[in-house]
């Protein structure tokens, strides 16, 4: 355990909130030089610490926290210089190297003088030497998650999260800002929820169904916050408009040296980074790639080392079913099925290139155990897009009663698969040929969507529709059920007078058997059957003969 030296501004007892952040420890192993003075500046996660002291031998780390600062000493020992304190009160020489990816807001104190924003970088710029390498965060005010946020201001921030400012009119809300009130040439990246950073140049070029606009909207959904309307709704519309690098949850100024990449996202437990080129995207995959689910696991060598430039074939699909193009919605849907073979990868129409001619898979790894068969895979993908599609709210030419099973098994039949053959309903829980059909397919969507892990919350917007919906369905049931009761009335009343008649046939029977039977033992009966016998006599002299025959011999 290495010592804690306590410079002015400490706050105990204290503890500040810190996440794992793989794609920025990816990002920081590329842009930390070797074997050089570094300062880590405010709360940072071990992990992003470990990767800064696999490149420096001589690294000093600022929390405000007298507890956190005992902690990290427990964890790094020596190789680690702990100081709890704030940043005002740190007087040292300056640094090679700082990094305050985690920003400016939490390196104050109770004690600290109030500082604005400005005067805190002034404070960084104090410590940085000549040609200084700084990776500096900024929380983006001006954020998408931050205006669709629908909680107000005072419930946004917890006590582990204590800020001394919350309105400081010279902090920057722009990419442009944030350059200009930098006194280093810095490249900006576009901070989506820390799990994905995309080069801002880069983001501005990015337009809805490309690769950083599909990594931001992934990213962006996994912020646990009750929002208003869809985040994924505002990141294509400012991808359309060029904003995308306006909107992020914040930015991340990389000061002195070039990061080697333009893209670094988190997926699965490993991180991707992408560089662009002419044609599209060089992909490489680094880091664990975690644990395997109950069908699928995640395998980095699936993923090809390049990606086309092009868009997803579900931004096409949207866009066709939103303009009741079925005509050209059929034939994409048949050219996808053209293109799909039995393969052991997992198909995504979300992660699947169309640059309006061919199809190439995307940056997605997720494989099954064994070769899956084509239509399978099919039914997986168009059962994940019947979610999105359907579950989003999203325009579409087909009838409300066609949803579900009967709509996957329509669009298989767009891409080539043979319908299922109608089986005859044997009992109430016969089930559909077309859910037979989806079945596996559905299984597969279903263990994906558990991998990937759905949006951490519903927004209002969505939750409103979802209502409406379920009122609609509640008054149809409600319809049904009174149908239903009445034609049980109908049918209880018809079954009465049946159970009536059926009663007075039964007496009318008991009554004619016992005359039948009164009639049958009588003599007259007899008599009347003697004579009957004797009148089909047809040669009664013959008859006549043979009695006078038998009275003889007897």
């Amino acid at each position: 355990m290495s010592e804690v030296q306590v410079v002015r501004g400490e706050m105990q007892p204290w503890t500040d909130h810190t996440t794992p952040r793989p794609a920025l420890a990816a990002l920081l192993t590329d842009v930390v030089p070797a074997n050089r003075r570094t300062l880590i500046l405010g709360p940072h996660a071990p992990q992003l610490i470990e990767s800064v002291l696999a490149h420096s031998a001589d690294v000093s780390i600022l929390v405000r926290s007298v507890a956190d600062a005992q902690q990290l000493g427990e964890d790094f020992g020596p190789c680690l210089q702990v100081l709890a304190g704030a940043l005002d009160g740190l007087q040292a020489e300056p640094y090679d190297v700082i990094i305050a990816s985690d920003g400016l807001d939490r390196v104050l104190g109770y004690d600290s003088a109030d500082l604005s924003w400005t005067a805190r970088l002034e404070a960084v710029r104090a410590l940085a030497g000549p040609g200084a390498v700084v990776v500096l965060g900024l929380e983006n005010e001006f954020s998408l998650v931050n205006l669709l946020d629908s909680r107000p201001a005072h419930e946004r921030h917890g006590d582990d999260e204590w800020r001394p400012l919350h309105d400081d009119p010279t902090r920057p809300v722009s990419v442009d800002q944030f350059r200009a009130a930098l006194p280093w040439t810095a490249e900006v990246y576009a901070d989506f929820a820390s799990r994905t950073y995309v080069r801002a140049d880069v983001a501005a070029a990015a337009r809805p169904g490309e690769l950083p606009t599909r990594l931001a909207v992934a990213a962006v959904e996994t912020i646990d916050v009750p929002l208003l309307s869809p985040a994924h709704e505002g990141i294509d519309t400012a991808a359309r408009a060029g904003l995308l690098p306006a909107v992020p949850t914040g930015w991340l100024a990389v000061v002195g040296v070039q990061p080697p990449h333009d893209v670094y996202a988190q997926t699965a437990d490993a991180v991707l980074t992408a560089g662009q080129t002419l044609t599209g995207w060089d992909i490489a995959l680094t880091g664990d790639p975690g644990p395997a689910a109950e069908l699928l696991s995640f395998d980095p060598a699936v993923v090809p080392a390049t990606v086309p430039a092009g868009v997803s074939v579900e931004s096409v699909l949207f866009r066709l079913a939103a303009a009741e193009d079925v005509p050209a919605f059929r034939k994409l849907a048949a050219e996808l099925g053209d293109w799909v073979t039995a393969s052991r990868v997992i198909l995504r129409w979300d992660d699947v290139i169309y640059d309006g001619e061919s199809f190439a898979h995307g940056v997605s790894g997720w494989v099954t155990e064994e070769v899956v068969e084509k239509e399978d895979l099919l039914a997986a993908a168009w059962v994940r897009f019947h979610e999105r599609l359907v579950g989003q709210h999203r325009r579409h030419p087909w009838p409300p009663w066609m949803i579900g099973d009967d709509l996957v098994s329509a669009w298989l039949g767009m891409s080539g698969a043979e319908p299922p053959e109608p089986t005859q309903a044997t009992s109430p829980d016969t089930v559909a040929a077309t859910t037979e059909q989806v079945a596996h397919g559905k299984e597969l969507a279903d263990t994906l969507a558990a991998v990937l892990g759905k949006p951490a919350t519903v927004d209002v917007r969505t939750s409103l529709a979802d209502a409406e919906d379920a009122k609609h369905e509640l008054f149809e049931l409600k319809g049904h059920v009174y149908g239903l009761e009445r034609t049980l009335g109908f049918r209880n009343k018809a079954m009465k007078t049946r159970e009536n008649r059926i009663r007075e046939l039964r007496g009318q029977l008991q009554r004619l058997t016992t005359a039948h039977d009164r009639i049958r033992g009588s003599r007259t009966y007899a008599v009347s059957r003697v004579i009957f016998h004797a009148a089909q006599v047809r040669k009664p002299k013959v008859v006549a003969r043979k009695l006078a025959r038998r009275i003889r011999k007897r």
